[in-house]
């Protein structure tokens, strides 16, 4: 090595510490990396700058990272990790991030995370008690916080329960919509009539109510379910006695019901019924419709869509009237 070389190699030493051939990492790189996935891998790629400054990455290493692009800003102080593709868990946990502590997914985008409400992911929508107010996050106050029981976690995003969540929605939703959304929490959250109500009893007038109300209690003529408009539009056709449709029966809401002939039917499709959970929970059903002295019958798609001759004719035989009545 010539001796100007070895003074060039001096010179990087004292600027820069040891050597480092081009390419190689220093171990503090290494360990910064490693700490960054590690609290991404838990948090949808999303990481906060107290958490890194709490792990020990210095506030020096958090500007390189994201000069360098290993850091992107989403908010302020909320980051996502280089090259990780955005997705909707991504999303909406760096908006309730941004918005500080106590805050929770609400509203549409809550209904969406839940499975209340299909087709593509609403924009980030948050309540929390702090005046935070992210850029593309539509932020409602609640000086006082989400109550802890209306408050809770859904693939690591704090999140409104699926009874405020129904509550928030009643302003925002028709009623067929919103009975919709009533449909899916009893089915995917077992959310009940009895939940909801003790939402609204915190909430005063809340706006939207009145029809929520409706919808729980039977009285809004709404179908949930287009396996549902099917199986009545097959008893109409049939000139069978249509039943009540959705309303309360020993506590929780019941597809369809014929009182006057203790007949229970539950038409839910396969993608309810896919889990021990949603198993025994049908067992449940069953075992509620017995004990307040009706016959139970469960119709899968297959019943009411491609065969339902053998349906029809199992109804007329239970819906007729009894001799001498």
């Amino acid at each position: 090595m010539t001796p100007p070389e070895k003074d060039r190699f001096a010179r990087m030493g004292a600027n820069h510490g040891t050597f480092r051939p081009q390419g190689t990492m220093r171990p503090q790189d290494r360990t910064v990396a490693r700490t960054l996935a590690r609290l991404a891998s838990a948090a949808h790629g999303v990481v906060t700058r107290e958490q890194l400054l709490d792990a020990g990455v210095t506030r020096w290493q958090l500007r390189e990272r994201l000069r360098s692009g290993a850091l992107l800003r989403e908010h302020r102080g909320v980051y996502r990790v280089g090259h990780r593709a955005p997705n909707r868990e991504a999303r909406y946990l760096a908006a309730v991030l941004a918005c500080g502590p106590g805050a929770a997914l609400s509203g549409l985008a809550a209904a969406h995370l839940l499975g209340l409400l299909r087709g593509a992911a609403p924009a980030p929508e948050v309540t929390a008690p702090a005046q935070r107010r992210p850029d593309g996050v539509v932020v409602h106050r609640a000086r006082e916080g989400i109550d802890p029981d209306e408050r809770t976690v859904v693939h690591g995003i704090p999140v409104t329960t699926p009874a405020r969540t129904l509550v928030d929605l009643a302003r925002l939703l028709d009623a067929e919509q919103l009975g919709r959304a009533c449909h899916e929490a009893g089915i995917l959250h077992g959310t009940t009539p009895r939940q909801v109500e003790a939402v609204l009893a915190t909430r005063g007038k809340a706006a939207g109510a009145g029809t929520l109300r409706a919808i729980l209690h039977g009285d809004e003529g709404v179908t949930l379910s287009v396996l549902e408009r099917s199986f009545l539009e097959r008893l109409h056709a049939a000139e069978l006695p249509l039943p009540q449709t959705n309303r309360p029966a020993g506590g929780r809401r019941v597809d369809c019901r014929w009182p006057e002939q203790h007949l229970t039917v539950e038409v839910d499709g396969y993608r309810y019924h896919r889990s021990r959970h949603a198993w025994e929970r049908d067992r449940e059903r069953e075992r509620e419709a017995y004990a307040r002295g009706d016959q139970f019958r469960r119709y899968t798609y297959g019943d009411v869509l491609e065969r339902p001759g053998r349906m029809l004719a199992e109804l007329r035989a239970l819906l007729a009237p009894a001799e001498g009545s």
